[in-house]
């Protein structure tokens, strides 16, 4: 009895060792770090591995999308991702620094890396946006290489669909959705990007959040940066990451700003059948991270180390 006892209390103690390094990791301060939406270990170290090259945070949300992008099994992202309700790949994404610059690009298709697109037009156009067969002239101008998106798994699933042509956005769906990362770079700057192909089997010609400035991604370097993944309508609907940083303007901590961008959904739409997540980081490097269903996961990098985390939500009930 005396040895299980002891086995016990060890192991207890042990796991309560555990807990409390994951959550001193979690919540310890200081820069650089990265964070991004859902499981996306691959995307958090290659930006951080930029950030180690001396890279700045605008060239580590870059890097870090563009690992969704070229991967095939992504389905909501890039090369892979699950076509519109006409069979076409359409991608939409925007990146913002830390001096206020942005460039966005939507209703792209043919091109695989659209988040290198809107830098491109942040630094080389004087434009923020570009959309549709514009923003692909635009591309191919700059020597990006025009190819098919839609791989067969991604043409299989929509030949599947089309045998009922029904539209349910799905919550969490595969526990993936549209990438939002977030990075605090050596000198404490902050940028942020967003990439997607949208929501599967949408309207031809439909656009989320993921473009828009304010709406998928916002950063201040005066005050941090925020980013969203969801259902993009109701982002938009609030400028969720617009807002977010407003509200740690005016001194909410960076997770009391994403539960009031919450509120201000599920106190207005009809909520429960679809999912909104929102990050957020602070200057200090502090983080948010909140969202409306149970489901909502965020990676996080820090010192070298990423974990992958269960965000907070609304309805517990």
């Amino acid at each position: 009895m005396k040895r299980r006892n002891f086995l016990q209390t060890t192991a207890s103690t042990v796991m309560l060792s555990s807990l409390l390094v994951e959550e001193s990791f979690a919540q310890s301060k200081g820069f650089p770090m990265v964070i991004s939406t859902w499981k996306n270990e691959k995307a958090n170290e290659a930006a951080w591995a930029t950030l180690q090259k001396k890279g700045s945070a605008l060239d580590a949300v870059e890097a870090g999308a563009r690992i969704p992008e070229a991967d095939p099994n992504d389905t909501s992202v890039g090369y892979g991702g699950f076509p519109d309700r006409d069979g076409h790949v359409t991608l939409d994404a925007c990146i913002m620094d830390e001096k206020g610059n942005a460039g966005s690009v939507t209703f792209l298709e043919g091109i695989m890396h659209p988040i290198s697109v809107a830098r491109a037009v942040m630094e080389k156009t004087p434009h923020v946006m570009l959309s549709g067969e514009g923003a692909l002239q635009f591309a191919l101008s700059q020597g990006f290489k025009q190819e098919n998106l839609l791989t067969e798994t991604a043409k299989k699933a929509w030949k599947e669909w089309q045998k009922e042509a029904k539209y349910e956005p799905k919550i969490n769906i595969e526990r993936h959705d549209t990438i939002g990362l977030l990075a605090l770079g050596n000198q404490g700057e902050v940028s942020g990007a967003c990439t997607t192909s949208g929501l599967a089997f949408k309207m031809h010609g439909r656009v989320g959040d993921s473009p828009i400035i304010g709406g998928a991604v916002f950063c201040d370097n005066e005050v941090g940066g925020a980013c969203a993944t969801g259902l993009g309508e109701f982002v938009m609907k609030t400028l969720g990451s617009f807002l977010i940083v407003e509200l740690m303007r005016n001194g909410k901590s960076p997770q009391k700003a994403c539960e009031e961008a919450i509120m201000r959904i599920v106190k207005r739409y009809k909520y429960k059948e679809f999912q909104i997540g929102y990050l957020a980081i602070d200057k200090k490097g502090q983080y948010g991270a909140y969202s409306i269903q149970k489901g909502f996961s965020f990676t996080l990098t820090k010192n070298g180390v990423t974990k992958v985390f269960e965000a907070d939500y609304y309805m517990k009930n």
